[in-house]
C-alpha cells in the first residue's frame, strides 16, 4: 500500500484528488495539509510515501516545502500546478521533487503518476518536458541565477558509461530520453512493460542516475536522441 498526503489551500481540490485515489486499492491517502508549513509538520509526523503538493499556497509555498520535506528525507514529492510555467518546473526540481505534474491530467496519469514516483522513479508531464531538455541542455539554458541550483539538481555524471550498457538498455534509454512512459516504450520496442521496467531500473543503476528527469537530460546532453546503433 503506498501512503499518500494531499497538499493544496483549495478544499475542494484536495477532495477531488482523494476521490480519484480512493478508487485504487494500493493508494492510501493517509492525510491533508492546506499550506506548506502544516504539510511540512504531516510529512514529519506520518511520513507518507508520496506527496502530493500544489505550489502556491499561503503561509509556505510548495516549493520551500517540497525543499524542507526532501531535505528531511520525510517522503518523495510529486508537484502539482495550473501553472504551466518554467519557473515553477525548474524551482520545484531544484528543491528535490521527483516528478512535476499539471492539475489538468487525466484521473488516470494522476494514479500512474503517483505510483512512478513511489516506486523511486522520477517524472515530469509530457507539457513540460521538452522545455525541460532544452533549458537544461542548451547554451545558457536557465539563466545565471537559476542554473547552478537548477544543475545540481538533475545534472548527471559527467562520464557517459554508456560501454556499461546492453544494446537493449541503450535503446529503452534513448526511449526514456524521448519522454516515453514504460508502456509507451513497451508498445515501441515490441517488449513487456515488466521488461521495460527492469531494464530501465538498470540503466539509472548503471548510469548512476537519480532518475528518469536525470535520463532524459542525460540523453539530450550526450546527443543520444536519435537513437544510434550502440554497436
Amino acid at each position: 500500500m503506498t501512503s499518500v498526503l494531499l497538499v493544496d489551500d483549495q478544499r475542494l481540490v484536495r477532495s477531488g484528488f482523494r476521490l480519484i485515489l480512493a478508487l485504487e486499492d494500493d493508494l492510501d491517502v493517509v492525510g491533508e495539509a492546506g499550506d506548506g508549513v502544516d504539510a511540512v509538520a504531516a510529512a514529519r509526523e506520518l511520513r507518507p510515501d508520496v506527496v502530493l503538493m500544489d505550489v502556491q499556497m499561503p503561509v509556505m509555498d510548495g516549493i520551500e516545502a517540497t525543499r524542507r520535506i526532501v531535505a528531511e528525507d520525510l517522503s518523495r514529492v510529486l508537484v502539482l500546478t495550473t501553472f504551466d510555467d518554467d519557473a515553477y518546473v525548474f524551482d520545484a526540481l531544484a528543491a528535490g521533487a521527483s516528478g512535476f505534474l499539471l492539475k489538468n491530467a487525466d484521473a488516470d496519469h494522476l494514479v500512474d503518476a503517483v505510483r512512478t514516483v513511489a516506486d523511486g522513479h522520477g517524472l515530469l508531464s509530457p507539457q513540460v518536458t521538452r522545455r525541460v531538455v532544452e533549458r537544461m541542455v542548451a547554451r545558457g539554458a536557465a539563466g545565471p541565477a537559476q542554473a547552478p541550483a537548477v544543475r545540481d539538481a538533475v545534472t548527471p555524471p559527467s562520464a557517459p558509461g554508456l560501454d556499461r550498457l546492453t544494446a537493449r538498455e541503450h535503446e529503452v534509454l534513448v526511449q526514456v530520453g524521448r519522454g516515453l512512459s514504460n508502456a509507451e516504450i513497451a508498445a515501441e520496442l515490441y517488449l513487456g512493460e515488466a521488461t521495460v521496467k527492469t531494464h530501465v531500473s538498470n540503466v539509472l543503476s548503471k548510469l548512476h542516475l537519480r532518475d528518469r528527469v536525470q535520463a532524459v537530460v542525460y540523453v539530450h546532453r550526450h546527443g543520444l536522441q536519435d537513437g544510434p546503433d550502440p554497436a
